[in-house]
């Protein structure tokens, strides 16, 4: 307010009938809104980039009546030299063992290895960018609701694999089904001789290898063990996946070499 010299009034204490000029416009967008909502006949949007157009648009109707008093301040007002304010809250948040983060009631998973580190959150209004050292490890849309997570079984698989005795009551145990051919493969695992920890570990190794090869192909050897009635093992899956990954030498012929052909060349030169 000091650089356009201007001297902001407040309401009177006690006196809540009272507006200020922002809280007025508030209000006033806020019917603005609703009016335009009933107008619509829908209140439901593709995504958030069909509503804040049409946020926009309804913004630019209600400015348009004023364009020409906006020229007459924009035309008083000075430029503007400072600093811009940051978009975001900066916050702290120290990688658990499990390798997440809890930020404002929300859940993140992060890569293993930075378990037991403190890492530098940016809070912004829409998303989460989580920094190490310098680097930014997580940039994703920020979690809203009560309790809401989001867990990519990449990053907390090693420590599962070391511990998968807690898998059973792992609370983040449904996460651990990326497709549902994973969770068939899951239930078709637990037979009864494999019931307990020997189910939970042979299936956690198959997850660790969609981790560490490609997930499309882990997926694919699930498929067709469960189509072909076999026995889902973790060793099953790898053999399937090292068979369709493994490069293959392509057959050539040998030529033949007939020096002849340049005799024939350097009598026609001559």
């Amino acid at each position: 307010m000091k650089h356009f010299m201007m001297k902001p009034r407040t309401t009177e204490v006690g006196a809540k009938e009272q507006n200020g000029d922002v809280e007025a416009s508030n209000g006033a967008l806020k019917r603005a809104l609703e009016q335009a909502l009933l107008v619509r006949g829908s209140r439901d949007f593709a995504g958030l980039d069909a509503w804040q157009s049409f946020v926009d648009d309804v913004n630019r109707k209600g400015n348009k009546a004023k364009s020409v008093k906006v020229t007459e301040e924009l035309a008083a007002m000075r430029e503007l030299t400072v600093s811009r304010l940051p978009e975001y809250v900066e916050l702290q948040a120290v990688v658990s063992s499990w390798s997440i983060v809890h930020v404002k009631h929300g859940t993140y998973s992060v890569p293993s290895r930075l378990i037991g580190e403190t890492l530098r959150v940016r809070l912004f209004e829409s998303r989460v960018e989580l920094w190490f050292a310098g680097d930014k490890q997580l940039d994703c849309e920020r979690l809203r609701g009560q309790h809401p997570r989001l867990i990519d079984y990449r990053h907390v698989i090693w420590s599962l694999v070391r511990k998968p005795g807690g898998f059973r009551n792992y609370v983040f145990r449904e996460e651990m089904f990326p497709t549902t051919t994973f969770r068939r493969a899951w239930d078709a695992i637990h037979a009864p001789e494999h019931r307990g920890v020997k189910g939970d570990l042979e299936y956690l190794r198959i997850l660790h290898a969609a981790a560490t090869t490609m997930e499309s192909e882990v997926e694919a050897a699930l498929s067709l063990l469960l189509e072909e009635k076999r026995v889902v093992t973790a060793d099953a899956v790898k053999a399937l996946v090292e068979e369709k990954l493994q490069p293959r030498t392509p057959s050539m012929v040998r030529p033949e070499v007939d020096l002849k052909v340049y005799d024939k060349l350097l009598e026609v030169s001559a």
